[in-house]
């Protein structure tokens, strides 16, 4: 009797096959059009096709983010940003398909986003599209704060000089008609009290001038280094790739540690299997996907360091956003601050008695002769922020920048475990622009390890031969 799994393999067999085939089926489209894109000189029609249409759609694509970066990211004039990202996009399109390095350049520059290289330029990139989002953000708060502060720091001093007035008017109501000159009640602020709010409203507004310099200070700066690290970023990337082009082609040590299926189908040919059949350390097998333990190794520290990275974002996003509720509160406690009026109701009733003191033998009350009846009334209102002194509403913390940040240090992060299949793969690439040279590099290699087999063996009939 069969088992189940004596049953289902031929139908798991059957099935990748068919998977297989599927995928080689869509894949092939590619691979022809990636053979086209590498050809120095277009074989046939097809090729010559293939090569300009795929030529047309990078220039096509380079046209569009030059235009999006140029206009809104760098907040250049529309025109100026159309008519530049037409030229690089010409340019691009005859660059690619009348210069084959040029090409190969632009190959090479995708996989080097994951070398070394390429994660410290996404670092630079992370941390200035960080900086640029967050810092005239906390700025622009701390100013909407300071702005409360001179609201209410202006609206008290108003108050309290428009209290001591009115109190001031109601002790002079309270002196006896026709004895200014006597002696009574009186009530005055000493000192000049205007010039002691103008000497506290021109600190408060120096105090708000400098944030406000610092906000438009930070603003052209941030602008400044994301117009110098997008620039730096776009040229590092050209830069290194074509400097491993460079000594690709020009010192056949250069990155010559892999063996590939070329060196593989060599060595069959001609016999020397047993030279890789113990392979040293540093020979790399492109076709398999295990890291080495050398590769393993490295990856905790370079993660460590990124986790630190992270956590700075993490710590900068948090104080954007303590930054906006301490301004949100400020201003929302502002606005919530009553108008509390205040009246001040005096009554003055002066009388005079003669010889009171005979009634109250008889227990009466004496009789009252009217002297003087005043009757005043004060209203003002108290206002804990000036009316003229506008409220600035708190900046919200920008979502996009900091998720971006983020994402291109989880890219970062990611390079580490694929920088060595990013090394093969731009191998790889530079190997199907230039087949000639990945020849004498690959007959380089085999008399590389030939010499290391004989050197090996040198040694161990050293070894063998008695003394």
């Amino acid at each position: 009797m069969r088992t189940p799994w004596e049953t289902a393999e031929p139908l798991i067999r059957t099935g990748w096959r068919f998977w297989s085939q599927g995928l080689c089926k869509a894949l092939a489209p590619l691979q022809a059009a990636w053979i086209a894109f590498s050809q120095p000189v277009p074989s046939s029609c097809g090729q010559l096709l293939t090569q300009l249409l795929l030529c047309g759609c990078l220039a096509i694509a380079a046209t569009g983010l030059t235009y999006q970066w140029l206009a809104s990211l760098l907040l250049y004039p529309l025109g100026p940003s159309a008519m530049v990202a037409t030229v690089c996009g010409l340019l691009v399109f005859l660059g690619l398909s009348l210069v084959p390095p040029a090409r190969c350049v632009f190959a090479l520059s995708v996989p080097t986003l994951g070398t070394e290289q390429g994660r410290s330029l996404l670092l630079s990139w992370s941390t200035a599209t960080l900086a640029i989002a967050v810092v005239p953000n906390v700025l622009a708060n701390m100013h909407a704060a300071g702005q409360v502060l001179r609201c209410v720091t202006e609206g008290s001093l108003e108050s309290l000089l428009n209290t001591t007035h009115q109190l001031h008017a109601a002790s002079q109501a309270l002196r006896p008609a026709g004895q200014v000159g006597s002696q009574g009640l009186t009530l005055q602020a000493q000192g000049n009290g205007s010039a002691f709010r103008l000497h506290m409203l021109k600190v408060t507004q120096q105090v708000l001038d400098d944030f406000s310099g610092l906000e438009s200070l930070a603003r052209v700066a941030a602008l400044g280094t994301q117009r110098a690290v997008t620039g730096l970023f776009t040229l590092g990337l050209l830069v290194d790739s074509a400097w491993y082009l460079h000594r690709y082609l020009t010192n056949l040590q250069f990155d010559n540690v892999y063996a590939t299926r070329q060196l593989a189908q060599q060595l069959a040919e001609v016999g020397a299997t047993h030279l890789v059949a113990s392979p040293p350390a540093w020979l790399l097998w492109a076709t398999r996907p295990r890291l080495s333990q050398r590769e393993l190794l490295n990856c905790p520290l370079k993660l460590g360091m990124l986790t630190l990275l992270l956590m700075a974002t993490a710590v900068t996003v948090a104080m954007d956003h303590a930054a906006f509720l301490l301004a949100q509160a400020a201003v929302d406690w502002a606005q919530k601050l009553p108008t509390v009026p205040i009246t001040l109701t005096i009554k003055y009733d002066a009388a005079y008695t003669v010889l009171g003191f005979i009634p109250f033998l008889f227990n009466q009350l004496p009789p009252e002769s009217p002297f003087l009846s005043s009757h005043h009334s004060f209203q003002w209102e108290l206002r804990f922020t000036a009316p003229g002194c506008p409220l600035l509403p708190a900046q919200r913390p920008h979502t996009a920048a900091p998720l971006a940040a983020g994402a291109l240090q989880l890219v970062a992060c990611s390079t580490v475990l694929l920088e060595t299949y990013a090394r093969r793969l731009r191998h790889s690439i530079a190997a199907s622009f230039f087949k000639t040279q990945e020849a004498r590099r690959v007959r380089h290699l085999q008399a590389r390890l030939q010499r290391r087999y004989n050197r090996h063996q040198a040694q161990q009939l050293a070894r063998g031969t008695p003394s």
